[in-house]
């Protein structure tokens, strides 16, 4: 009981995970693809550069310790010492070395916008690193419709081939009667077996085909895909949403990358407000004088505030502007160069599709007319009309239409699919 719930269970997973229709192809496709990692990482990374970024409102605190040995120091004239050492007083100066040990905390008022406009930046920059993942997973479905279309033209010739062989066949059986009761000749019989023969090996050359094809589109998608389905629906003018194109939105991305990069640059003409604290533990003080007096080691400190404006900015401020305005004009030359070649390959699928579609209207006819002069060529070899040559001739013409009417069927589906995938 248990193993029969088992291959139940595995039966019903099984068909739960394959996928029949090209969109769910697609789809699998575009999930299954190691480049769809990316994306995460990229927002992880996005995360991490705009945490660090915000860090820069936190209070800056630097540690410091020095010691240093001066050439020379700070001294009262000889005259004020001649009068402290008439006073009893000994002056014994500063030390030549000096030592300390301190903390200097720094927090920022106000940066003329820079934090701000360099989030702005790492988002922007984040959105073109994840539309360039777009246009890349977007050539997948590309793929996609090439195997997917691929294995149903195959999957179609399968079965034109195996009706090849039963019309073979049934002439073969035909003729061995006709043989048997020396109505035909031998050569016939095994001319028409021969055939048969070779519709044979046709037959297990596409079955070969098909499954290192149906092993290629799995691995591809990630999901075994058994029964690939022709389309039967016509597919909406895609024309109207060629603005949601990957292509363009990488294009647009990149165009916003530029202006938040430009806002950043106007941010370090501002000048900087910060206040700030200073404390050290050393020698000497603040208190000169008293150092002077006594050399020993005392805690000092001091607050303020820092108006700070780098001028330097300016040096370089107009070249890099430049730069900018040159990845911006790139941004557009990108979507400018995108739009002609879509609208070519526009063009050029609806001109494929458009003549798939008259190839279309005349196959039916060609089929069912050779169809006709097939029956009719076994009629007139019944009766000793015509060869058996004849006969394969029309029975190969006969096959040969129905390839092409399948051919030019889905060949004007691949085209059409094709069309949308490059307007959508």
């Amino acid at each position: 009981m248990r193993t029969t719930l088992s291959i139940l269970l595995l039966a019903i997973l099984t068909a739960s995970a394959s996928a029949q229709t090209l969109e769910e192809c697609q789809e699998a496709a575009a999930r299954h693809y190691p480049l769809i990692r990316q994306y995460d990482l990229i927002d992880k990374t996005a995360q991490l550069t705009l945490s660090n970024i915000s860090k820069g409102w936190l209070p800056q605190v630097t540690l410091t310790a020095q010691a240093t040995y001066q050439s020379d120091v700070t001294a009262f004239p000889d005259a004020i010492q001649d009068v402290y050492q008439q006073m009893g007083v000994e002056m014994e100066g500063l030390k030549k070395d000096q030592y300390r040990v301190g903390i200097d905390v720094n927090q920022t008022i106000y940066d003329g916008g820079s934090i701000k406009h360099q989030k702005a930046t790492a988002l922007a920059q984040s959105a073109v690193e994840a539309a360039q993942q777009d246009v890349t997973l977007y050539g997948i479905r590309e793929r996609v419709i090439d195997m997917y279309f691929g294995l149903l033209l195959i999957d179609e010739q399968i079965q034109l081939n195996d009706d090849l062989q039963t019309l073979l066949s049934s002439s073969e059986k035909k003729l061995a009667s006709m043989y048997r009761n020396g109505t035909a000749a031998e050569c016939d019989y095994l001319s028409v077996k021969a055939e048969r023969l070779h519709a044979e090996q046709q037959r297990s050359a596409l079955q070969s085909q098909k499954d290192l094809l149906t092993r290629m589109l799995g691995v591809f998608c990630g999901i075994d895909v058994t029964h690939p389905t022709l389309p039967q629906t016509a597919l909406a003018d895609s024309r109207t949403g060629i603005g949601q194109h990957p292509e363009l939105r990488l294009a647009d991305a990149r165009l916003r990358l530029a202006d938040a990069q430009e806002k950043s640059l106007n941010s370090q003409l501002l000048p900087r407000l910060s206040v700030f604290a200073q404390g050290y533990y050393g020698y000497p003080g603040m208190n000169l004088f008293e150092d002077m007096m006594g050399r020993h080691w005392s805690w000092n400190g001091l607050v303020g505030a820092r108006l700070s404006w780098n001028i330097g900015a300016l040096y370089t401020h107009k070249n890099d502007k430049a730069k900018i305005q040159h990845q911006r004009e790139a941004a557009e030359n990108y979507r400018d160069v995108f739009l002609f070649n879509n609208h070519l390959e526009q063009m050029k699928y609806d001109e494929q599709t458009a003549r798939y579609r008259q190839q279309m209207t005349t196959d039916a006819e060609i089929v069912a007319l050779r169809s006709s002069v097939r029956k009719a060529a076994e009629s007139k070899l019944a009766h000793g009309i015509i060869d058996v040559n004849a006969l394969i001739k029309e029975i190969n013409n006969e096959n040969a239409a129905r390839i092409e009417q399948s051919i030019h069927e889905i060949e004007m589906w691949k085209s059409a699919y094709e069309r949308e995938l490059k307007g959508s």
